[in-house]
């Protein structure tokens, strides 16, 4: 559509004052030299030697400040396209402000890494932003920048400038502009253990790799430990890649809901460092002061959303996890009892141990079997899913009588994986390598080689049954689904449907569905590569409960006072953590 000359004018004059509103920020007093106030120096250097982005080369900085003093650990800051933060002449002057507000005691001794994206110099490129590996670097998901700067780039300006670096994620923060901002979040959000506090300045938290699904991740994953303070400005840039301004609202409401320490400051500048240069000082002041209170997450939801504070106190955090056990080989078969005992195997091993409710661990059954799934059975029995072990060291489903201890075998010439027992005596079983599902009564003898009752699912492992028994899920460790069947009475299964997507890490193509539980409002739990993901009933997700470490999510179930507390077998390690929730 052609506009009349008159509107194209004042469409014209729109767009000039709006550039025009970026040029209007000026500096103020703690972004300019001060006499009688010391300043740190500054050296630059070029780093080549990454594996993780291999064939770069980055220019880089470091600035110690004049109160540096080896023997007291220095807080750190790095930021994300060091050049524009660096100079002392242009919009952000990052050394002269860091004296200004260290001499002043408004933030602690911090030293400064300032690093530039990669260029990759081995290629004949002519053109130098082609050569860049900038997108790839800050725009991308996942936690390839994380390791780069926590496995390669820190530990060498660490042993390089014979540093001594806080290691605490209060005392570490990252810092950015547009691509470089989500690149800070991104490093935070993989490694909150690493680094807690985040700059954002006209973050590009819009889809040019991606990104755009942050305000959706955020909502729907346990609260991190990230302290957050934004700045954008209304006029930043709208184009194929999504709306800047929009983008960094839809931010900001995802962390109030969430309850996150955050900070937003919106301008009338457009996509430019001019806006957040000149609130630097009061950005840092408030990222660095002492930490308040977490604003508690949003409840705000509609009936029937079942969000993770419906299930975790004040939303949750993951140091909330509290260590049960450690020094196991590795740790499977999550199953909580009625009166509230919680057992687990420590599958190489052979062994079952047992966890009172005030969370005593101690050795149940020695020498057994490999346990890879346990369940009670309406019976009193418990029932296992066995990987071998004990005198015929084959894969069976058996029967142990928790008083006796005396095992039978139930089902031979079986691969189990995991299983579920019903109120109606059919225990239920995942074959993983075939992808199927079995079914087996509890009065079974020594049965051979029972048929399937489902298949077609793409590596079976977690399974579970609803409160009323009405339905079984089924995880998929090798896909992206949780399968519901609809049991009937006589104990088949039909209309199976991928009831539930699961949350895959980026550049995996598998979700990791292990170990599955219920609650008695109906949610279902499932462990995975990314942490315990919960859903609702109707097979919406409701969020991700963290891991409590790096190591695998392996099985989960409740028990404890009340059955309120979630264990989770993670590797060598068993863990729990208070719920608002009651298991089923």
């Amino acid at each position: 559509m052609h506009l009349p000359v008159a509107l194209r004018s004042i469409a014209w004059l729109l767009t000039l004052v709006a550039v025009n509103a970026a040029e209007t920020y000026v500096l103020g007093p703690d972004s300019q030299l001060q006499p009688g106030v010391p300043q740190g120096r500054v050296e630059k250097f070029e780093f080549t030697n990454s594996s993780i982005f291999p064939g770069t080369r980055r220019d880089a900085w470091i600035y110690i400040p004049a109160q540096y003093d080896s023997a007291k650990p220095a807080a750190l800051m790095v930021f994300q396209d060091g050049a524009t933060y660096v100079s002392k002449t242009g919009d952000q002057r990052v050394p002269i402000v860091f004296d200004n507000l260290i001499h002043r005691g408004q933030m602690p001794v911090t030293v400064g890494v300032f690093i530039s994206p990669g260029d990759r110099t081995g290629e004949s490129r002519t053109n130098q932003w082609k050569a860049s590996n900038r997108s790839l670097e800050y725009d991308s998901l996942g936690d390839a920048y994380a390791r780069f700067l926590l496995d390669e780039f820190l530990p060498y300006i660490t042993q390089t400038y014979h540093l001594n670096l806080s290691s605490h994620p209060k005392d570490r923060a990252l810092a950015g502009i547009s691509s470089g901002a989500i690149c800070a979040w991104t490093v935070a959000w993989e490694r909150p253990n690493s680094f807690g506090r985040v700059l954002s300045q006209i973050g590009s938290f819009v889809n040019c790799r991606g990104g755009h699904i942050y305000p959706a991740l955020i909502r729907k994953t346990e609260r991190k430990p990230i302290r957050v303070f934004l700045q954008e400005g209304s006029n930043d840039l709208n184009n194929l890649h999504g709306n800047w301004p929009l983008a960094n609202q839809e931010m900001v409401s995802a962390l109030a809901f969430a309850g996150y320490e955050h900070q937003f400051v919106l301008g009338d500048g457009g996509h430019s460092g001019k806006h957040g240069g000149a609130i630097l000082p009061e950005s840092l002041r408030w990222l660095w002061q002492p930490d308040a209170s977490a604003p508690n997450p949003s409840t705000n939801n509609w009936p029937g959303d079942e969000a993770l504070n419906k299930v975790l106190p004040n939303g949750g955090l993951p140091g909330d996890w509290q260590l049960v056990g450690e020094g196991y080989k590795f740790t499977d078969a999550a199953c909580g009892s009625p009166d509230g005992i919680f057992y687990f195997s420590d599958l190489p091993a052979s062994n079952l141990h047992r966890v009172d409710p005030a969370g005593k661990v101690s050795l149940w059954l020695e020498g057994g079997p490999k346990v890879s799934g346990l369940k009670w059975g309406p019976d009193g029995l418990l029932y296992a899913a066995t990987q071998g072990g004990g005198k015929e060291n084959k894969k069976k489903i058996i029967s142990i009588d928790p008083t006796t201890k005396e095992m039978t075998d139930i089902a031979v010439d079986v691969t189990p994986n995991d299983l579920v027992v019903s109120r109606l005596g059919w225990i239920y079983f995942t074959d993983t390598g075939p992808g199927q599902v079995v079914r087996v009564p509890t009065s079974a003898r020594s049965l051979s080689q029972p048929s399937p009752v489902a298949g077609g699912i793409n590596k079976p492992n977690g399974i579970a049954l609803s409160p009323d028994q009405r339905q079984l899920y089924v995880s998929e460790y090798g896909g992206t689904f949780v399968w519901s069947f609809l049991v009937d009475t006589d104990g088949g299964l039909r209309a199976g449907e991928r009831l539930m997507t699961l949350r895959v890490p980026t550049n995996r193509p598998d979700s990791g569905g292990d170990g599955m539980t219920s609650d008695a409002q109906g949610r279902t739990y499932v462990t995975s590569h990314l942490g315990v993901q919960m859903f609702d009933w109707s097979g919406r997700m409701g969020g991700v409960i963290a891991k409590p470490e790096t190591k695998g999510a392996v099985s989960c179930a409740f028990a404890g006072p009340g059955g309120e507390w979630l264990y989770l077998c993670a590797s060598d390690k068993v863990y729990r953590r208070k719920t608002l929730v009651k298991g089923f």
